[in-house]
């Protein structure tokens, strides 16, 4: 529905009219008049009606005998169709945290996550008309949002390339801002942000992905230490080689370099044993 302004008449001029109608009535009726403070005070009945306060950020919809009339969003008092209903709708900037909500990524591994959600209503005619108790339909599509952006990614990928829940969470982010804006334009609800609040894994598999996080971690740990053992293995012997200190055979080469590794890649210090004699 397409939201229409209103713009009223002030309130104080209906105020002033208010005044004048009821000190004429009184009037007439101590001088005994008898229609005229009736009417008066039936004109007086009516005006009452019509004043309506708008508070700041929030906006008030008019409808008359089931029509809409138009949406009040400036703040004061104001004055409107008699008998007329006025519903309230709040234009301030709120939060919904959503529930810890268990889901499935893309690899079938269960997972629990949560977000919030700020948003803001843009249009109190949609908001009121167009979707039953909105805020109801902004928590349930928040949900719904969340659990099939979380649905498309894995929650890490372990080294393989693409997007993950845990490693791109400003992407998620925007990814699960923009689904939620086109699913509640319809309610007339503005996304301003979304953000994930909670990431992990299912307690059921949660000791076992850690161990998996692990094991990945010292492998790439193991293949550093490798990469850095190797290129110091070949410095010293190029160094030996280039310096003349001594002749290296290809038997020599390879003790020395099986000791070296040793050395270096050992998690303990290593205990090294002098030969004192030959080799053969």
């Amino acid at each position: 529905m397409k939201e229409k302004t209103l713009r009223p008449v002030s309130g104080f001029w209906v105020i002033a009219l208010l005044a004048i109608c009821l000190g004429g009535g009184v009037y007439g009726a101590i001088q005994m008049y008898i229609a005229v403070p009736i009417v008066l005070f039936v004109v007086a009945g009516i005006l009452c009606t019509c004043i309506t306060i708008v508070q700041p950020n929030k906006s008030v919809v008019v409808t008359f005998f089931g029509q809409y009339v138009g949406t009040i969003k400036v703040s004061g008092m104001w004055a409107v169709i008699p008998f007329s209903i006025r519903k309230t709708v709040s234009l301030r900037v709120r939060n919904f945290n959503s529930a810890t909500l268990k889901v499935n990524d893309v690899e079938g591994n269960p997972i629990e996550i949560a977000a919030v959600i700020v948003f803001k209503v843009i249009n109190s005619a949609k908001a009121l008309f167009d979707v039953d108790k909105y805020m109801a339909f902004v928590e349930i599509q928040s949900e719904t949002a969340l659990r099939h952006v979380a649905s498309k990614y894995p929650y890490d990928n372990f080294d393989i390339s693409g997007m993950s829940l845990r490693a791109n969470a400003d992407e998620i982010a925007k990814e699960l801002a923009s689904e939620l804006q086109a699913r509640l334009s319809l309610s007339g609800v503005e996304v301003i942000e979304a953000r994930l609040t909670h990431l992990a894994y299912a307690t059921e598999i949660a000791s076992t992905m850690l161990q998996r996080q692990q094991a990945s971690a010292i492998l790439s740990a193991r293949q550093i230490i490798v990469e850095g053992a190797v290129g110091m293995v070949d410095m010293a012997i190029r160094q030996l080689r280039e310096s003349g200190v001594v002749e290296l055979d290809e038997e020599r080469k390879a003790a020395m370099i099986n000791n070296l590794m040793v050395a270096i890649v050992s998690e303990r210090g290593a205990s090294p044993v002098i030969n004192a004699g030959s080799l053969y």
